[in-house]
């Protein structure tokens, strides 16, 4: 097996299977200096200003002279002179394609009385404000399956009851595009159908009051949701006690399901990745595509977010829109983020993260190349803005941060009732009420982190599987993953403090 790895004919670099010493031959060159596992090395000699190509795309520029065999990295390429707002071409639709023959598959599901399917069965508490984060999670420890354990025991068919906190709900405007993205993340959350019910537990003086976000949220209170306020019910204690009565009525009708035989086209897949390294756009990503392709052609949806981590790879997606104003909107959502950051003293290639150039990634222009191959090759149907109901089938897109926590939790407010979360470095994440599977990109991360990953697409790297067989063992996992198999992260507990909507504005 070669020691390096070449992408495209019409590539400048090459990545290293394992680290190179000086002196080893990549394509008959001579490499110089020390290679680590994943990076790059310089094919050909590239002027300063010059473009660098990864995947037959830009990936920058060499900010000094680069020799053949040398190390590419952030001492010598960087976003060039017009910090990677260069000029792409966007083809809207120009390569749209015919759906794939419609497969047909099913798993073990739980079917609301609305239609809609569950991969997970949790009752949620839920916070208006971090005041009353406190109250909400007292409730939940309550129904703890680790220190209470008979608190659920005559109720076997509900996964358990998780409270979902988070820091603002106060110190903002009451309008305006902070307020309403906090309120649709939790009325996704709240009407989420992997939630048998929800309460939702207030202070009362908060910006985010309980009955404004039910009327701006067209929700109504009823078997199946519960609001309360702390002042209002008369301090901690009562609240805790007052929410402890609601699970427990919802407690019965939660767990009078059972799993049956659902479509695919049930199956809401997020797709993040976080912890990103070289071989990301080459094992984990690429396979986690294929998967998609596959559940797409069951008539499944899958979710591609992280707006910083698409910039410069945008052009590859506005192809596949399936109406050029869907592609506009996508393109709209770029130019955004450009002036977000920049009002806020940053730029665009404030990511990759340092872990990410530790593993061999140099800009965002490089990691995004890798970052939409997570999305397959199938038509893009919609743009979505942050925590929108997901409505349509297929391969979609929604506008989140590329911070994994806040992004899956859009995700997951939009409707995903499952994660695949791709990770080179090693990632520490779980979700909840929507179970997560990590994918290892790195053989040498498996077996150092496999408590954590459910597959290893590290066997890409080592020449022992393709991307299309991955791809078919993935989707095979989120088969089982969504029929009830845990997910290392669930075992390990993970959910309750990774739910994080994002933040948008002053805080006051």
């Amino acid at each position: 097996m070669q020691t390096y790895i070449r992408l495209h004919a019409a590539d400048d670099v090459v990545i290293a299977r394992s680290q190179l010493m000086s002196g080893s031959q990549v394509e008959g060159i001579a490499v110089r200096g020390l290679i680590p596992p994943g990076h790059k090395i310089a094919t050909r000699a590239i002027s300063v200003g010059e473009a660098v190509r990864r995947y037959d795309q830009i990936i920058g520029f060499a900010s000094q002279a680069i020799g053949p065999g040398e190390h590419v990295h952030v001492h010598n390429l960087n976003m060039g002179a017009e910090k990677g707002n260069f000029t792409r071409d966007y083809a809207f639709c120009a390569d749209l394609k015919p759906p794939a023959p419609r497969r047909h598959a099913t798993f073990q599901g739980f079917v609301r009385a609305d239609g809609r399917v569950a991969t997970r069965n949790y009752i949620g508490i839920l916070s208006s404000v971090n005041c009353s984060a406190t109250a909400a999670r007292a409730i939940a420890d309550h129904f703890s399956k680790l220190t209470n354990p008979s608190a659920l025991a005559d109720f076997p068919n509900v996964d358990g009851v998780v409270a979902l906190t988070h820091g603002t709900g106060c110190g903002m405007a009451t309008e305006g595009a902070g307020m309403q993205i906090l309120e649709r993340t939790l009325a996704g959350y709240a009407t989420h159908a992997n939630f048998a019910g929800a309460v939702v537990v207030g202070l009362g003086c908060e910006a985010n009051q309980l009955q404004t976000w039910l009327a701006h949220s067209g929700l109504q209170e009823g078997s199946s949701l519960h609001t309360f306020n702390i002042q209002d019910t008369g301090g901690t204690a009562k609240t805790v006690v007052k929410g402890i009565e609601f699970v427990k009525q919802m407690l019965p009708q939660a767990n009078a399901v059972q799993r049956v035989p659902c479509s695919v086209e049930h199956i809401v897949v997020g797709l993040q990745c976080g912890g990103s390294d070289g071989y990301s756009g080459i094992s984990a990503n690429p396979a986690l595509g294929a998967a998609v392709d596959i559940l797409v052609a069951h008539g499944g949806t899958a979710i591609l977010s992280e707006t910083p981590e698409i910039y410069g790879a945008e052009h590859l997606l506005t192809r596949r829109a399936v109406r050029r104003e869907v592609g506009e909107k996508l393109v709209e959502r770029i130019r955004w983020w450009e002036h977000y950051t920049e009002i806020n003293q940053g730029e665009m290639n404030n990511n990759p993260s340092p872990g990410n150039k530790a593993g061999g990634l140099t800009t965002i222009l490089e990691k995004s190349l890798g970052a939409v191959a997570k999305g397959g090759t199938t038509n893009l149907e919609a743009v979505y803005e942050y925590a929108e109901t997901v409505k349509a089938h297929g391969f979609v897109y929604m506008d989140t941060p590329g911070y994994d926590p806040v992004s899956a939790t859009g995700q997951v407010a939009g409707g995903a009732n499952l994660i695949c979360f791709t990770t080179g470095r090693g990632s520490a994440y779980g979700c909840a009420p929507s179970p997560s599977l990590k994918l290892s990109t790195n053989t040498a991360l498996w077996t150092k982190q496999e408590d954590d990953m459910d597959i290893n697409c590290g066997d890409i790297v080592d020449g022992k599987i393709s991307i299309q067989d991955m791809g078919e063992k993935i989707f095979q996992h989120i088969l089982d993953c969504a029929s009830g198999k845990p997910s290392k992260s669930e075992t390990h507990g993970y959910g309750q403090n990774e739910f994080v909507p994002w933040q948008v504005g002053a805080v006051m």
